[in-house]
């Protein structure tokens, strides 16, 4: 090759560099930016037809601010409490003579009105409950979504104002919700009585990768672009977002909850967290669920399990205290 060739490969190897990165900021930005247009967001990447993975590709995710569409149907009070990252809007709904609180986290691009059914079944097993928006979603302020790296402070906000009151608090979490909640333990030293957390990823870096796969994408290098960018814009190190590195400095006992058709939670990714988890821990598998609530496929299996874990993850919280 001429050396007047080498100098043209050069500069596109160059070009192209630059360019998936700008490509890689941009989609970082929308990914974890909600925006205040109106309509529905981006279908999940497993919904979509091939022109419309490759629209995405082109013009990143359209990612408007999930917002609260309904209301409790039992007795509640709204609350508002600030966060690090902004004033949380939540619902308080306590029980009479109740066995604890139950503290509710959504999901990505989700909102806590989507978490009504689960705490009227805590509800009626005697759990007083608070759901919250995290930052960015419902209505709580703000418009950034960390997808578990800021929510962190959140879930210490809500928990420890919990702690102020009387009786155990438990967290029940998905998805992005459960990773914040192993970041709050691990790294802000938040010590809840118990974990109820279904679907966390087990890193950053691994659902970026799986987003891609499910598009029949490369994951390699946009994923690696992605979440470098996706933490820059956000000012921290996407990389260390890693929930299998938080359960292993933790003790708080834990139920891990997974469906086995989960397209986004791999079963390898389910099986790091639980081992690495340092407490007493329990482990349910949902046959045939994805990544959704398990009660829509296993309304009896998921009722039997959350009751039976308040019940022997308060008992292991008493006694590893001991």
């Amino acid at each position: 090759m001429s050396r007047r060739n080498l100098t043209r490969f050069g500069w596109l190897l160059i070009a192209g560099f630059l360019l998936a990165n700008v490509v890689a900021a941009f989609h970082a930005w929308r990914f974890t930016h909600f925006t205040i247009e109106t309509g529905l967001h981006t279908d999940n990447p497993e919904q979509l037809t091939g022109p419309q993975k490759l629209w995405v590709l082109l013009t990143g995710i359209k990612n408007p601010k999930p917002v609260n569409h309904a209301r409790p149907p039992f007795p509640y009070q709204t609350i508002h409490l600030l966060s690090p990252n902004g004033q949380l809007e939540a619902w308080y709904s306590a029980v009479p003579h109740a066995k604890g609180t139950v503290a509710l986290f959504h999901g990505y691009t989700s909102f806590k009105g989507k978490l009504l059914t689960e705490a009227a079944t805590f509800r009626r097993l005697g759990y007083s409950v608070l759901l919250t928006d995290f930052a960015g979603s419902g209505g709580s302020e703000g418009n950034v979504c960390t997808v578990g790296h800021h929510e962190a402070a959140d879930v210490a906000t809500i928990v420890r104002w919990l702690q102020r009151r009387s009786g155990p608090v438990f967290i029940y979490a998905n998805s992005m919700g459960a990773v914040a909640t192993l970041r709050a333990e691990a790294e802000l030293g938040v010590r809840p009585t118990a974990n109820l957390l279904e679907c966390p990823y087990g890193s950053m870096l691994e659902t970026a990768q799986s987003r891609f796969r499910s598009m029949h994408v490369p994951p390699f290098p946009m994923a690696n672009l992605l979440v470098f960018w996706g933490g820059l814009e956000n000012n921290f190190w996407a990389f260390d977002l890693d929930a299998t590195q938080y359960a292993a400095r933790i003790t708080t006992p834990t139920l891990l909850m997974w469906g086995t058709a989960d397209p986004r939670v791999t079963r390898p990714e389910t099986e790091a967290i639980f081992a690495a988890l340092n407490g007493p821990k329990q482990r349910q598998d949902f046959p045939g669920s994805g990544h959704e609530p398990y009660w829509w496929k296993h309304q009896a299996l998921w009722e039997q399990t959350i009751a039976q874990a308040l019940q022997q993850l308060t008992k292991s919280a008493t006694s590893h205290r001991l």
